[in-house]
């Protein structure tokens, strides 16, 4: 069997965004039961992991800043200089991936990763492909005209852009302004602090109380590319190469799901002979694959891997936008700090920004599908050519 065709893409996305999908919910465990399914159904060797993660991100992020906030409007120095510091530490630690204490005490739901597998368990060379299949909520923060309204005023000035903005930066640096304000007895430093530390936790709650938003272009269309290609390798099973296809859950909430994936099987992964890509968002107007991505600090992805996948598109004739980093972050973002060579492979619009981002109008009319078949056919390509034995 051939990839799938666009119509056939259209119709699993529409059924997946037909679904609630909220982060390590019953209707994320009922996508995955669904992928599971048709991954089983191409042969595949298709495993169904659950784990336990907290599934939010706007309580893990909303509430020490909430605390900084009150902190810094009371009359003691030491208080403000201390839970500013706690919070920022916390914040920052959590948009990182790193020990995320705080969400260790926040109360824990189950989460569903799908894990489907083709070629020689034993082969030397392993590609990971993965996307998650969970939904993110909406917010006012994500409203599609504030960053296109800002590239219209600024046509020349975003051209030029080549990162996106730090959405992540006032978590840390609120409550971070609100102990050094306290520190160096600045009133209008922590004044600031508190304002910034407020708003977060506002958005945050705006967030948390929001509905899901269908999630068809992000990410339903990463989750079609996998079965797409779960189809192609059942008719085309490398002979020298493991293929592991990861559906993870719980990404929305900070990529729980992939850390969980990475917890439990990465150590089985030969380092310098495993290749990651990430498929996430591509059904906007035109691919893009990252040259790095981080909410605190961005990290490059691997040049190899990019220039061998820029390489794959040129023999396809697919156009990708390949000049762009995002102050963001994705599952690809947990494979590339584990030391793997990965790759993220999205999609974004003429303003180079993923359309209809975390917001309701994500819905499966709205995607552009023959974006999303050449995701599944960059991602096969490469595959064949790892088979084949090209170094990437």
């Amino acid at each position: 069997m051939t990839l799938l065709g666009e119509d056939a893409l259209r119709e699993r996305v529409e059924r997946l965004a037909s679904i609630q999908r909220a982060s390590a919910s019953p209707g994320e465990r009922e996508a995955g039961e669904l992928i599971a399914e048709e991954m089983r159904s191409t042969g595949a060797r298709v495993a169904v992991e659950t784990e336990r993660v907290h599934g939010t991100y706007w309580w893990p992020i909303g509430l020490p800043c909430f605390a900084a906030a009150l902190a810094g409007l009371s009359r003691s120095r030491l208080l403000a200089l201390v839970v500013g510091a706690l919070a920022a530490a916390s914040t920052a630690e959590d948009v990182r991936a790193g020990p995320r204490f705080l969400r260790r005490l926040l109360p824990q739901h189950e989460t569903t990763n799908v894990i489907a597998e083709f070629g020689d368990p034993a082969a030397e060379n392993v590609v990971l492909v993965t996307a998650h299949h969970d939904a993110a909520h909406s917010g006012i923060v994500f409203h599609p005209e504030l960053p296109r309204a800002m590239a219209r005023r600024f046509p020349k000035l975003h051209e030029k852009q080549t990162t996106t903005p730090p959405t992540m930066w006032g978590a840390v640096f609120g409550p971070a302004f609100v102990a050094l304000g306290a520190l160096l007895g600045s009133s209008r430093l922590r004044a600031f602090g508190v304002a910034l530390s407020a708003g977060f936790a506002a958005a945050m709650t705006d967030i948390g109380v929001r509905a899901v938003t269908p999630g068809a272009n992000d990410n339903a269309t990463g989750v079609v590319t996998l079965l797409s290609l779960a189809h192609w390798l059942s008719d085309n099973p490398p002979a020298r190469t493991r293929v592991v296809l990861v559906s993870a859950g719980s990404e929305e909430s900070f990529m729980e799901g992939m850390v969980r994936y990475a917890e439990r099987h990465y150590a089985e992964l030969p380092r310098d002979r495993t290749k990651v890509i990430c498929v996430d968002t591509v059904g906007s107007p035109k691919l893009l694959l990252l040259l790095g991505e981080g909410m605190l600090g961005i990290r490059d992805y691997s040049p190899g891997l990019f220039a061998f996948l820029m390489e794959c598109a040129g023999e396809l004739g697919i156009d990708v936008h390949d000049t762009l980093r995002f102050r963001n972050a994705t599952d690809g973002l947990i494979a590339l700090k584990a030391g793997f060579d990965a790759a993220m492979l999205g999609s974004v619009d003429e303003y180079k920004i993923p359309t209809n981002y975390h917001w309701p109008t994500d819905t499966a009319d709205r995607v552009d599908y023959s974006t999303v078949a050449d995701a599944a056919r960059l991602c096969a390509r490469a595959i064949e050519r790892v088979d084949a034995g090209s170094r990437a």
